[in-house]
């Protein structure tokens, strides 16, 4: 079973082998790929510590003597293998590159598809800014592991390895000097990577925090150049950015503090070598070959460690942010996929006693009992707050609610498979979001089905062809973000043409006509009745006047069903509506 872990855990997190193997689910698909770089690894981390060895030999064995012949053939030998070590580390490159962008992009794929699927109570909980850095940054930060990372940690450990072999076959007391230094260099390393390693941390935390403001303030800018706000917006943005550039000049800090300490620790090595070899070589008991091959194999030995410091803070920075992701992945708010489906809607939709709470403590809806018939219209009305969204976010099965019943056709909604009930239903809200694509595809929203025919039909019958006729690419003219460029009731024109292009069975209608100016207004009013006819409809309205012809009108007030009945049957009750539609009528005779 997994666990699902917090942002919290994410900062404390190292090195986690269980996140490595979880990690590891993404790889197997490029198992067999992945075998050429593993050989590459073994053949290239072995061709290094040979050419010193190598020159211990030519000097030795050929410039000694003498032997020019012999050392051009050894010149020849190393040339050769530095060419071969070369192309294998351009192969090595390559393959690891393109595997590990294939690898990234199936994770953020699979993260984007999960974030699809989880609940809007998730939504609700989870800035906009957040999400994006898990999907963009975050897993960006696993791109040194998957294209270098991984296969040069290895490298450079096989690396030391065959170093230090090679020194010991060279001379074994001139290993040992050069290994002396190991510890001061190992305690040296784990200061800096823990030091280090908290500050990636809230770095990435600092880089969310980012995103979120900036999402948050392009997403209303019209509300902050409103009000005047743009001098006190880019204050708190300065502050946000001055953390994060403080954080990172904490890392200049440590890595000009590090790097400096471990050329020094190199180059103590190098003379201890120089040391014990010069007086050595006076006596006979070494030669020139052994210094040379030594000088080599020590500054060859503190390379890869430095790397590999290098790597392992990558590697920390990079579980981190596979924490975060798999906070993701782990989140079990996903909406139930049942196996039931909705085949066909044939009879009723009804309410039994429900009630419903965002947060389980305060109910927004009470004990809602209502009955909504085949082919009828039923109209919801009340103040703000009452609940009348609510109802249409429960049937559309954004939020579970907690007591009672919702029953389509006499089958529990909680049991019917979601897909296949929100292909029945076509949904216009007073907020109507359009996409940076054309007319068409806005319309469409790339269902097949709908082709230009449906799109133009649906255009002419809801009266919206005209001032699409009138763009300049007509339909096939891009609706910038959420249609900035678009009049109000333009941009609710092409909801409604979506909704009508899609021939929903039942059709939702919250508060659709509250931001259209009264032009644009009539234009609906006259293809609406096509529009709901024969149809399943629920409509919550602002404006009266467009629900007198509901067959029933439901009266909300603190979320309590409170009046029921026709138009007529409610104002000669002389309740709550009649009190609603008599101030309306006095508001548009005044005005």
């Amino acid at each position: 079973m997994k666990t699902k872990v917090t942002d919290i855990d994410a900062e404390k997190k190292s090195l986690d082998l269980s996140l490595l193997k979880r990690l590891y689910e993404f790889i197997k698909p490029y198992r067999a790929l992945a075998l050429i770089p593993i050989v590459l690894t073994l053949v290239t981390s072995a061709l290094a510590p040979v050419r010193p060895y190598l020159m211990k030999i030519s000097i030795d064995d050929y410039v000694t003597p003498g032997n020019y012949e012999g050392l051009l053939m050894m010149i020849s030998i190393i040339f050769g293998m530095l060419v071969v070590h070369a192309l294998l580390q351009y192969i090595l490159g390559y393959i690891m590159q393109n595997i590990g962008q294939k690898i990234l992009r199936d994770i953020r794929v699979k993260v984007f598809s999960h974030i699809q699927k989880l609940s809007l109570s998730f939504h609700d909980k989870n800035p906009v800014g957040k999400l994006v850095t898990r999907v963009t940054n975050d897993i960006e930060a696993l791109n040194d592991l998957f294209s270098t990372g991984i296969v040069v940690i290895i490298a450079d450990l096989l690396m030391i390895g065959w170093i230090v072999v090679f020194m010991f076959i060279t001379n074994v007391e001139l290993t040992l000097l050069t290994l002396a230094l190991l510890p001061v260099l190992f305690f040296v390393t784990s200061v800096f990577r823990k030091k280090v390693r908290v500050i990636f941390r809230d770095i990435r935390a600092k880089v969310a925090e980012m995103n979120t403001f900036l999402n948050e303030f392009i997403t209303g800018i019209i509300t902050v150049k409103l009000f005047t706000q743009e001098k006190r917006q880019t204050n708190k943005f300065d502050d946000i950015n001055l953390e994060h550039q403080d954080l990172w000049i904490k890392t200049v800090f440590y890595y000009a503090l590090f790097f400096p300490t471990i050329e020094i620790l190199s180059t103590l090595g190098l003379a201890l070598v120089i040391w014990y070899t010069a007086g050595n070589i006076l006596t006979g008991l070494m030669t020139i070959g052994i210094l040379v091959a030594f000088l080599q194999y020590a500054e060859m030995f503190y390379r890869p460690i430095r790397d590999l410091t290098e790597k392992f803070t990558t590697l920390q920075s990079a579980m981190a942010a596979a924490e975060r992701i798999y906070n993701i992945l782990d989140t079990d708010e996903l909406e139930e996929e049942k196996e039931l489906t909705l085949d066909k809607f044939r009879d009723k939709i009804e309410f039994r006693n429900m009630s419903f709470s965002y947060d389980e403590e305060k109910w927004v809806l009470k004990d809602i009992g209502l009955n909504i018939k085949k082919g009828e219209t039923l109209a919801i009305v009340g103040a703000t707050g009452a609940g009348k969204t609510s109802i249409v976010n429960l049937l559309l099965k954004f939020y579970d609610y907690q007591k009672g019943n919702i029953l389509i056709d006499g089958t529990e909604l909680k049991e019917i498979n979601t897909a296949s009930l929100r292909e029945k239903i076509a949904l216009v809200m007073q907020d109507v979001f359009l996409f940076s694509r054309s007319v068409s595809d806005n319309i469409s929203l790339g269902v097949d089905e709908i082709d230009n025919s449906i799109i133009i039909d649906s255009a002419k019958a809801l009266g919206a062809y005209e001032f699409v006729e009138n763009l300049p690419q007509k339909f096939d003219s891009l609706v910038h973000e959420r249609g900035v460029k678009l009049s109000a009731g333009q941009r609710q024109l092409i909801s409604f043409c979506r909704a009508y292009a899609a021939d929903p069975e039942i059709l939702i209608l919250d508060e659709a006509t509250s931001n259209i100016d009264s032009h644009t207004e009539a234009i609906i009013e006259k293809s609406l009745q096509k529009l709901l006819k024969d149809r399943t409809s629920v409509v919550i309205a602002h404006r009266l006047s467009t629900i007198k012809n509901a067959d029933k009108i439901a009266v909300l007030h603190h979320g309590e069903l409170r009046e029921l009945g026709s138009h007529k049957e409610l104002l000669a009750i002389g309740g709550i509506y009649s009190r609603l539609y008599k101030l309306q009528f006095e508001e548009h005779l005044a005005a």
